[in-house]
């Protein structure tokens, strides 16, 4: 297999701005088609990426066109059903945040995968940081001890995404759209679910149980929607199944600076503290070593596909994804995030949802399959 022949299913913002040029400036690549429901996006997206094939029926081109892959990023609410539909067609696939909306859906589509011998590659960039992976390994070494306690905080200001503006008349808004603006779709619980939950919290949980390994077994959650019909500050305690517990925090109305993701990660033997944003943290060890960590790769990466790639900085390799289902299709490389992770969010942001709706009451993941 000389390329990964993949498609693109979804031609709106994210898509536009970070998949869509790193497969076509990819020499292992063929992007062999794109699909919107959307006439009028699809069109400026394929003239604009010079994709000759195009469909606004994604079954059309599941039926028609010979994939390995596909990327698949559509409205939140359609992701179950979409990528359903691609495991069962046989392909490998990069999904976009959240996985789905329910806990339910997330596990059937990781039972598919696992059936079909497919993988699911979350679209979680934070996660293919060094900085990340070295905290990761050594947590998991045991050096550490047993996790006790998790400090998750996420500071952002995607406010006006959440007002339903994506401010596509503001330059510096508009040179992250090279053919559309994500429109009002965040601010519409239909399409998009939940508001911070489902746009921020999932990268830093996903970041979480990346880590860890963890998995959340009762949620309790208390959301505010602000002005708008979204949640925009979200507070979670997360019961682990190791029996710690994490706090969940995040804002998505911070005013002022880039933001945070803070991650703190505290065990029997020492502690982990990053700061992901920035890609730079601290591993502290019960004998006094202190492990200063910072991000390697950058511009050196050789997976730094099209330097010119939007958002294809080291800091938030959002090019990695792509990357990393090519890799897979040409068996190059493991799945370096993994759909499990994405799962694992979603039955916490699930949870969540559900106890922020009935005043802060205890929900269990078991709960949420028993219905």
């Amino acid at each position: 297999m000389n390329k990964a022949r993949v498609a693109v299913i979804g031609a709106g913002w994210w898509s536009t701005y970070a998949h869509i040029p790193t497969l076509k400036n990819d020499p292992e690549v063929e992007l062999v088609a794109l699909a919107d429901v959307r006439p009028e996006v699809l069109a400026k997206a394929a003239e604009h990426y010079d994709v000759s094939t195009t469909y606004t029926d994604y079954r059309e081109l599941l039926a028609n066109e010979s994939l390995d892959g596909v990327v698949i990023a559509v409205w939140h609410a359609a992701h179950h059903e979409v990528a359903r539909a691609c495991l069962e067609h046989g392909l490998h696939m990069v999904l976009e945040k959240p996985m789905v909306l329910e806990a339910s859906h997330g596990r059937d589509l990781i039972e598919m995968a696992g059936e079909r011998g497919l993988e699911i590659v979350m679209s979680y960039p934070w996660n293919y940081l060094s900085v990340a992976r070295r905290a990761r390994e050594v947590l998991r070494s045991g050096e550490l001890g047993a996790i006790q306690y998790i400090s998750n905080v996420f500071s952002s200001n995607p406010m006006n995404l959440f007002r339903g503006d994506d401010e596509a008349d503001n330059p510096e808004m508009a040179a992250t759209y090279p053919v559309i603006g994500p429109g009002d779709v965040y601010s519409d619980p239909e399409r998009s679910g939940g508001g911070q939950g489902h746009l921020q919290v999932t990268h830093s949980a996903g970041m979480m149980f990346f880590l860890t390994d963890l998995k959340p077994v009762s949620v309790i959650a208390s959301m505010d929607t602000l002005d708008v019909q979204v949640d925009v500050v979200d507070a979670m305690i997360v019961r682990m199944d190791n029996g710690c517990l994490a706090s969940m925090g995040s804002t998505g109305a911070t005013v002022g600076g880039e933001g945070k993701l803070d991650v703190q990660i505290y065990c029997e033997k020492g502690w982990v503290d990053l700061d992901i944003i920035t890609a730079d943290g601290t591993i502290y060890y019960a004998d006094g070593r202190v492990e200063g960590l910072t991000e390697e790769g950058g511009e050196d990466d050789p997976h730094q596909v099209g330097a010119e790639t939007p958002g294809a900085g080291a800091s938030y390799p959002a090019h990695l994804p792509a990357v990393n289902l090519k890799d897979i299709i040409l068996r190059q490389s493991e799945n370096l995030s993994p759909g499990v992770y994405g799962w694992r969010s979603v039955e916490m942001l699930d949870a969540a949802y559900r106890s922020a709706a009935r005043s802060g009451e205890a929900v269990s993941v078991a709960s949420l399959y028993a219905e």
